[in-house]
């Protein structure tokens, strides 16, 4: 149900509502057109071109989590078809990388979810693991195990556990104020009116 529900609220409503410094960095992107998704946070740290941690973190996320991952926007393939594959069968929703993915029409194929800040052939290596399910910043949002990511076509966003219920009320309240507005914009008023900002007319 609160998949559902986050998902229909919507990143923009969500991030605005929250009040929070809660939103990637506007360059994580779907990779492929309308991917979205939403779960709990299983952080993990990368070394630059090192998918190690990303493995270890397949064995370890608890099932229905999003993979949070900082790749230090260093552009490599950290993620393609194989992962994915792996991911459906120990049901992983969704990965979120300040890195690079590659096999897009493969992970579109499979539906899964990817945001990532870019897309890129190149392979990694697997050496060192930096951390993995531990609180970590990625693309400029501190991500604790277990906050709720949500991601949609306007970008990515981290909403803090303790601050989840909170945040859809606001959001909620939010929604409703927005269609009163578009109603009243049918019905001929102006946005300068309704905001009150008509001292701004030359």
């Amino acid at each position: 149900m609160i998949v559902q529900e986050l998902l229909k609220l919507g990143t923009s409503t969500l991030s605005e509502a929250s009040g929070l410094a809660c939103s990637f960095d506007p360059a994580i992107r779907p990779v492929w057109k309308g991917a979205a998704l939403v779960g709990p946070a299983f952080p993990v740290s990368c070394a630059p071109g090192d998918n190690l941690g990303i493995h270890l973190a397949m064995e370890r996320a608890p099932e229905g989590s999003v993979l949070v991952v900082d790749a230090t926007g260093y552009l490599a393939g950290y993620w393609g078809e194989v992962f994915a594959v792996a991911a459906e069968a120990r049901g992983i929703v969704g990965l979120v990388i300040d890195g690079g993915a590659r096999d897009i029409d493969a992970l579109e194929a499979h539906g899964f979810p990817v945001f990532a800040r870019s897309v890129c052939m190149r392979g990694t290596v697997k050496h060192h693991a930096i951390s993995v399910g531990e609180t970590t910043t990625v693309a400029g949002v501190t991500v604790a195990p277990g906050d709720m990511i949500v991601g949609d076509a306007d970008g990515v966003m981290s909403i803090p556990a303790g601050r989840l219920e909170s945040t859809v009320f606001a959001a909620k309240e939010r929604q409703e104020k927005e269609r009163i507005l578009m109603e009243r914009l049918r019905n001929g008023e102006t946005t300068l009116e309704i905001l009150g900002l008509t001292h701004f007319r030359s």
